[in-house]
């Protein structure tokens, strides 16, 4: 029996990449291994049986020391234990495995400081938490004890090996799975009760209905979408903004200065995403930096059309049928690219053929992938 050491410092299932960590430790102990999970924090699942659970209590109040001290205990136990395989979700620099989920923070900054300027550059330089993440990055990547790396885009593989001296053999793609299977019965009722659910959600679906799901706004760039939206020419559309921000007020004063007052409803943050889906004709992810945005996958596999920056490696699994491809900061190809969406109104055979795009990606063969790469 293998035994697999889990690394993931916040264990919960708030977020697309906190799901994912939920559905490998599940997956791990459905092969027959013998899985302990290190972590400073579980939340929303009872993990101790039939997985042991190590935890370690931080003292630190610092995020940067937090990070420190989390990964020199994991290091401590992991050497101690000795086991077959140490698989960390988060950047470490102690294990065989890693999951690269949260990309390559090098390159996020870089991205940053192109955008952003030369001051706002130097901040990074002089704030601790960046340092201490640059420094355990490296150690992620650059570990000699290291045996794999699974990243869930070509996009992060190229960014690893542009910023780290990896071995490009040690770095294997898996696009991030979906609940394919699971989301049929939603897929169906999308079509049987849209007016019903649409109600529900206060939302005309005689309009043509944009989607945009995520939090921290600038990151997902929803200002660029707000400012696209206000250059098309016609206006029976609607745009559902499900997600929190800690500026969220200056987003809607934003969208009122553009005009779309009418246009734009903020449904701030929503446990359950799937009506907003189910209403919905296409999702727009106008990311300035995402690895792989989960709600990629999860709008072709409820039907929807995707329009997905350059900068999200999820438009990698997009084809002519089921989505463009843009860079968000190009207003006049975005816009046109909106207006393009027009086309694509969801209906029942065009939204089967995106939904049949991505039955590869389910969970249950995106989890095998990354257990074999692991375990063998």
């Amino acid at each position: 029996m293998k035994t697999v050491a889990i690394l993931k410092k916040d264990f919960h299932t708030h977020g697309g990449l906190e799901k994912s960590s939920w559905r490998i430790l599940q997956a791990f102990k459905a092969t027959g291994a013998d899985v302990t999970l290190l972590t400073a924090q579980v939340k929303n699942h009872d993990v101790s049986a039939p997985c042991s659970v190590l935890s370690c209590p931080l003292e630190s109040k610092l995020k940067f020391k937090r990070l420190k001290e989390f990964d020199d205990w994991c290091a401590a136990t992991v050497k101690a234990r000795a086991f077959d395989v140490v698989f960390s979700m988060d950047r470490s620099s102690y294990h065989t495995h890693h999951r690269a989920g949260n990309g390559v923070h090098a390159a996020y900054l870089a991205f940053r400081r192109q955008k952003e300027g030369f001051l706002k550059g130097l901040s990074f330089s002089l704030n601790p938490l960046h340092r201490v993440i640059l420094k355990l990055e490296k150690a992620t990547f650059e570990n000699p004890h290291l045996k794999g790396i699974i990243v869930n885009s070509a996009f992060v593989k190229d960014q690893i090996l542009q910023f780290y001296s990896t071995p490009p053999s040690k770095i294997h793609v898996v696009h991030n799975g979906v609940e394919w299977l699971e989301m049929e019965a939603d897929f169906q009722a999308s079509f049987e009760q849209k007016e019903f659910i649409a109600q529900n959600l206060n939302l005309d679906p005689s309009l043509f209905q944009f989607l945009f799901i995520g939090h921290n706004f600038q990151r997902k760039g929803l200002e660029l979408l707000l400012l696209a939206l206000s250059r098309l020419q016609r206006r029976d559309f609607h745009l559902s903004v499900v997600g929190s921000d800690k500026n969220l007020a200056a987003y809607q004063k934003k969208a009122a200065e553009l005009g779309l007052s009418k246009n734009v409803t903020f449904f701030y943050s929503q446990s359950d995403t799937r009506p907003f889906y189910q209403v919905a004709d296409a999702l727009v992810i106008p990311s300035q930096y995402d690895p792989f945005a989960n709600v990629t996958v999860e709008a072709l596999a409820m039907g929807l059309f995707v329009i997905s920056s350059k900068n999200n490696g999820g438009h990698e699994v997009l084809n002519s049928i089921s989505g463009i491809t843009v860079d968000p900061f190009d207003l006049d190809r975005f816009t046109a690219a909106l207006e393009k969406a027009f086309d694509h109104p969801k209906n029942l055979l065009s939204a089967q053929q995106i939904r049949a795009s991505v039955q590869h990606l389910d969970f249950s063969h995106q989890l095998e992938k990354v257990c074999q790469l692991c375990l063998t």
